[in-house]
């Protein structure tokens, strides 16, 4: 396992897992001693249908042979392809597409649009949310390092609410509001998941207000909990989605799918994304969602997700299940962090999150029955 850090050129960014991995394919990865890996984390929810899936790799392949990069200045069709299949897999009436690199860059640019509609700064956001590492999402995420890296760059922090909390969320509501920011189900936090009331008074707020709703999907979005986006679960449309993570299955694309009246007045020059929407990321978004879709795979996150959350709560120490799909919490009644490591001895990646006694598991959305059914013996195993 690895022990230790191989150079001083990296600056320090996540805690390492006790691996070194050469290859991947599934749900697995293989370490420089030929060990495979239960990957029940999915690289930070990224490898949507699994590591290196074969049309994915294909799609990259051909494409860079074919060109490699050119900036939107050159229309591209696959850019344009992936554009009106995000339209076609949204809620209506959101069916307008800007491409960048990340969900944080998504993320400030869905606020910059909701600022620039309303000619407002203010913004609402949740305790428990995550939303990126620029200064602008700095500041509407929760946790004081991270707001403390906002102020640094002197930008004003978002009015944070408790999340569910409908009556905070009419206190925090007023004329000088922008946007409400808020995901669907936490990433971050250990998979909480919002209540349809919650997310019906955000819209009914907002409407009333002239704010715009804002969806952060970075983490829940691209079929991770069971539908295309989080959003049609509770048959609520904000105004604008952010995507990122799980959308190329590994290559770098954000995106942010907005509804009309969000855009209508955006002009050549308003935006712009050197690498976004990129000829090779969208080769692996159109050939990563083409499996989405032709192996079902939505319809194996809600399957394999009962069967994890039903065994799952039945364990010893775990005290709730929270999350949806393929973004699941456990709550425990003791630290996660032992539980991680413990769980590093039967070689099965699982992930933290900011309640430290929450693990999250946020496997690839091909994770098969028997796959589910090992990771559910590593627990049992762990919590003993």
């Amino acid at each position: 396992m690895l022990s230790e850090v191989v150079t001083d050129a990296l600056l320090p960014v996540y805690a390492t897992f006790p691996l070194r991995a050469v290859s991947g394919h599934g749900s697995w990865l293989v370490d420089d001693e030929g060990h495979e890996w239960l990957d029940a984390y999915g690289g930070h929810a990224v490898a949507s249908s699994g590591h290196s899936h074969p049309d994915v790799v294909a799609a990259i392949a051909d494409q860079a042979a074919k060109l490699i990069f050119y900036s939107t200045a050159v229309p591209h069709a696959g850019r344009e392809q992936l554009a009106e299949t995000l339209a076609r897999l949204s809620p209506d009436p959101l069916g307008r597409v800007f491409f960048c690199n990340s969900g944080a860059e998504a993320n400030e640019n869905q606020l910059g649009l909701a600022r620039r509609k309303t000619g407002r700064t203010q913004v609402v956001t949740m305790r428990g949310g995550w939303h990126g590492r620029t200064a602008a999402t700095l500041a509407c995420t929760d946790g004081e390092r991270y707001e403390a890296g906002a102020r640094r760059a002197g930008v004003s922090l978002s009015r944070k609410v408790p999340f569910n909390d409908v009556g905070a969320l009419e206190q925090a509501m007023d004329d000088t509001i922008a946007a409400i920011l808020l995901e669907p189900v936490q990433g971050f936090s250990g998979a909480r998941t919002a209540t349809q009331e919650f997310l019906q008074a955000a819209r009914s707020l907002c409407d009333r207000h002239g704010a715009k709703l804002l969806f952060d999907e970075v983490q829940c979005g691209v079929g991770r909990t069971g539908t295309f986006t989080a959003a049609e679960q509770f048959g609520v449309v904000p105004d604008a989605i952010a995507m990122a993570k799980g959308l190329a299955a590994g290559l770098p694309i954000g995106a942010v799918i907005a509804v009309s009246s969000l855009v209508d007045d955006i002009k050549v020059g308003d935006l712009g994304s050197t690498f976004g929407g990129g000829p090779v990321p969208c080769a692996a978004a159109l050939a990563n969602i083409a499996v989405i879709e032709r192996e079902d795979l939505l319809a194996n996150v809600r399957t394999v997700s009962e069967q994890i959350v039903s065994e799952a709560a039945k364990l010893p120490d775990v005290v709730r299940v929270h999350g949806r799909g393929f973004l699941l919490g456990l709550e425990l009644n003791r630290p996660a962090a032992d539980v991680q490591r413990a769980l590093w001895q039967h070689r099965v990646l699982t992930g933290a999150s900011t309640d430290p006694r929450t693990l999250r598991l946020l496997p690839p959305l091909s994770f098969a029955p028997d796959e589910a059914a090992l990771l559910l013996q590593a627990l049992r195993a762990v919590l003993v």
